[in-house]
């Protein structure tokens, strides 16, 4: 395959990654082209490579995450783009940032363990939030009478803090509060509520331009 027809496939990727505003997967760039044009998976996976590299010096970044690829502003650059934004992001209770804290860090693990960790009842406001915002999900129940739920984080989760997989998660040090681990989860959720808001006031900006 010569380099104009790895340049043309660079191209196509860039453009759905730009118009998705979500992760794609190599699968779903692939489906992208008709079967006779079809990219090999390899030739694919070489491609988000150079793709990565074209994105250097960029106010963005190629970024790979649970769920795929994604193209998204640089962490470096948030406080700048968070400016164009009147309306600032909700802030999380102490309680849900822990118990999210315990749950990506004790998987499964139901909520009257979370409740026996942190010495107190975890409202039912919180694992609703947790579910609707698709960060935890129900694996199971545990083998014991009433048979609770057994909450793990999600493939979302991870993609919200630029994750592949939950070994690339800091190591938890007992000593270290849950409170100070809850805050740094935060932080990262910020810059990534940050840049949702960038792309989807591109997404309106774009289909008013389409409209007009």
């Amino acid at each position: 395959m010569n380099e104009e027809h790895l340049l043309r496939i660079q191209a196509i990727a860039e453009a759905a990654l730009l118009a998705a505003g979500k992760p794609l997967s190599l699968d779903q760039l692939r489906d992208l082209f008709s079967e006779e044009e079809r990219p090999a998976r390899q030739v694919m996976e070489h491609v988000m490579v150079l793709l990565e590299a074209a994105c250097e010096g960029r106010g963005f970044e190629l970024k790979k995450v649970a769920s795929g690829y994604r193209i998204q502003v640089r962490e470096e650059f948030a406080p700048w783009v968070g400016r164009l934004f009147e309306e600032k992001p909700q802030r999380y209770s102490r309680a849900l940032l822990e118990t999210l804290a315990l749950i990506a860090y004790r998987q499964p693990i139901t909520r009257g363990e979370i409740e026996d960790i942190r010495g107190v009842t975890v409202s039912s406001n919180i694992i609703r939030t947790l579910l609707e915002r698709e960060w935890v999900r129900v694996v199971g129940h545990r083998d014991v009478p009433g048979r609770p739920a057994m909450y793990a984080t999600t493939k979302q989760f991870l993609d919200y803090f630029n994750l592949t997989g939950l070994d690339q998660m800091p190591p938890l040090n007992e000593v270290r509060d849950l409170e100070e681990i809850g805050r740094e989860i935060e932080k990262n959720m910020q810059a990534e509520i940050e840049f949702e808001s960038t792309t989807a006031e591109n997404d309106d900006e774009s289909s008013s331009q389409t409209l007009h």
